[in-house]
């Protein structure tokens, strides 16, 4: 049933290009497991080897703070219509902060998100396909508007505080650096 591959094809491109939601997930050695469901449209892919995505303002920022310890990250795409597929992407991750100097060129590449914090981008060192037989059917009904209205709202120094206030650690007390590399 599961596949494994060293890059992605174009029909695992294809796939990622359809799907509105994805899954992350990162750990330190002795933190949380974090795992987080993304959209917004907010994954590319740049070549067979390497992905990216915009991570948007949120409650917390567990990413940031496990990819500075450890670069481990999984992410999975699952198909909730058509033929059933699980698709998962091993790989290492860098955060790319608004101060870094990828962050200009990387940057473009995404649809502009109000309260964008952080881009990850992803090396792959494994690509896996399993059957996703047990998946249900969804129906996707559209993009809440939700997150970007109220970072909207906020503007930028408005969100700025916030990332003080809210995401300049993880649950476990790790650092995410988010004010200190905003730029």
């Amino acid at each position: 049933m599961a596949q494994r591959f060293t890059e992605l094809s174009e029909k695992h491109m294809q796939f990622i290009s359809e799907q509105k939601i994805f899954f992350v997930g990162t750990a330190t050695e002795n933190s949380s497991i974090n795992l987080s469901p993304k959209g917004m449209d907010s994954f590319i892919v740049i070549d067979s080897k390497r992905v990216a995505w915009l991570n948007v303002t949120g409650s917390g920022n567990e990413t940031a703070a496990h990819v500075q310890h450890n670069p481990r990250m999984t992410i999975m795409f699952c198909a909730f219509e058509g033929d059933p597929l699980i698709l998962r992407l091993y790989g290492t991750a860098k955060g790319v902060h608004r101060g870094d100097p990828e962050w200009a060129s990387l940057i473009t590449k995404f649809k502009p998100l109000p309260g964008a914090r952080q881009i990850f981008d992803v090396s792959l060192a494994l690509v896996q396909t399993s059957c996703g037989m047990s998946i249900p059917f969804y129906q996707y009904i559209g993009e809440r508007e939700s997150l970007n209205n109220w970072a909207h709202n906020k503007g930028e120094a408005g969100i700025r505080e916030y990332w003080a206030a809210k995401n300049k650690v993880s649950l476990d007390g790790i650092a995410t650096y988010v004010v200190e590399k905003s730029g």
